[in-house]
């Protein structure tokens, strides 16, 4: 059985770490750098780090940022953001991702997600779904919807190619009152590719609940920022509650 992962998620403009609620009212909380070695230096699974600003900004995730996180972090990073074309994929994983992820691209760059994960492999494409509280989807940091479900979404990306799914609940996203459980177990019971929640966590308890939903693995912004809790922490409670994890 895979180890299940607790990822942190870093929101980035630029090089600022900023955190929102409901993908809006987006505020600093840091620099993105200084966060990302904090977060390795406690040993992580993994790191999330998203771009909200490169897509309306029309630009990709900052290279020469990637390459600085690379360098000082030795754990697996995914990077996204402003991910429109098998270039900007090459570009990303040559300066140090692991995994690009990508969300808007997918929509609005037809193939995408399937010639990225021939040319790359699947196991370096996170495709990002945005789902809505009227059971819809949405692109561009939760600007722009449709009433695709997100459980058909997650079905075209796994027959694509990608080789996860990262599930954000917008209606959910930084409020700390845990993650969209109903959500998490349609999606995961509709794909063969591991699901992360994403999108309300505030405690450990939570993370229990995704897992027990059937979530691969739960990412998490605001607990991580503005409480008390840790990775490790969350790793060690995981523990004790008989789900598989690294400690």
């Amino acid at each position: 059985m895979l180890a299940k992962r607790v990822i942190p998620t870093m929101l980035v403009r630029g090089r600022t770490l900023v955190k929102g609620e409901r993908f809006n009212s987006w505020r600093s909380i840091g620099h993105a750098l200084q966060a990302a070695k904090v977060h390795a230096a406690r040993g992580v699974d993994e790191l999330c780090i998203l771009d909200i600003s490169a897509t309306a900004e029309g630009r990709s995730p900052d290279l020469d940022l990637v390459r600085e996180l690379s360098e000082g972090c030795f754990i697996p990073i995914t990077v996204g953001g402003g991910v429109r074309t098998l270039h900007d994929i090459d570009a990303l994983l040559r300066a140090g991702a692991d995994k690009v992820a990508i969300c808007t691209g997918y929509w609005e760059e037809a193939g995408l997600i399937k010639q990225a994960a021939e040319r790359f492999g699947r196991q370096a494409i996170t495709a990002c779904i945005e789902a809505t509280e009227d059971g819809g989807t949405s692109k561009r940091s939760g600007t722009s919807r449709s009433i695709v479900p997100p459980s058909i979404a997650a079905i075209a990306l796994d027959r694509s190619g990608a080789g996860e799914i990262l599930l954000s609940s917008v209606h959910r996203d930084g409020t700390l009152q845990g993650y969209d459980l109903d959500l998490i177990r349609e999606v995961s019971e509709a794909v063969s590719i591991p699901v992360i929640a994403s999108g309300g966590c505030g405690s450990y308890d939570h993370m229990l609940a995704a897992f027990k939903a059937g979530a691969d693995a739960c990412a998490a912004g605001a607990m991580f920022a503005f409480t008390d809790a840790t990775p490790r922490g969350a790793a060690q409670f995981l523990k004790r509650n008989n789900i598989e994890v690294r400690v």
